[in-house]
């Protein structure tokens, strides 16, 4: 079976002096779990990307909750991507998002499996002539001026419901992600 590669997103880490987890030691714990093959720890905030030829999508999930858990006593979200659903979150983004990086942050709302894109935007404040909001398949992108980023509300989601349920990465982040991935693709 030829393995297939995985980006994995970690909600939390890293971030705001909580949930310190060192990438080394994140790498070598996964690495442990017997689950995964060549992990690779992308920045500091909890991006790996893995190969595996484990087939079950939730003994994966629950195997790397269980050694996050057991090791690092951490508890939030596992986001799971095949390095085609990143491709698919990137090829589904707006016309022209991320294109204006001068004028614009730009972020991703990684959904959990279990969220649907278009109900979960239509929680999610915008405010006028600031921000904007668009769904695509596992995941919303959000945009917001940057000479107006104070006035953003992306911010607001922390208080809503499903936010237990997503992650958020910058959309360099979620490109670079994409280019580790396909770098993994080419060398299987």
């Amino acid at each position: 079976m030829k393995p297939t590669v995985y980006v994995l997103l970690l909600r939390g880490i890293n971030v705001g002096g909580n949930q310190i987890i060192r990438m080394a030691d994140l790498k070598e714990v996964l690495s442990r779990t017997g689950l995964m093959e060549d992990v690779e720890t992308y920045i500091q905030s909890g991006n790996v990307l893995f190969t595996t030829t484990q087939s079950d999508r939730k003994l994966l999930s629950d195997g790397i909750a269980q050694a996050l858990k057991e090791n690092f006593g951490y508890q939030s979200g596992v986001f799971l991507f095949t390095s085609q659903e990143v491709d698919s979150i990137i090829s589904s983004a707006p016309q022209g998002f991320g294109s204006s990086p001068d004028l614009y942050r730009y972020d991703v709302i990684y959904l959990d499996g279990l969220l649907d894109a278009d109900d979960i935007e239509k929680l999610i404040p915008i405010r006028q002539g600031v921000d904007q909001l668009n769904s695509g398949n596992k995941a919303i992108y959000f945009s917001r001026l940057i000479s107006e980023a104070g006035k953003s509300y992306l911010s607001k989601i922390v208080s809503l419901p499903f936010y237990k349920s997503v992650t958020v990465r910058n959309w360099n982040t979620t490109v670079k992600l994409q280019v580790l991935a396909k770098g993994k693709i080419a060398h299987d």
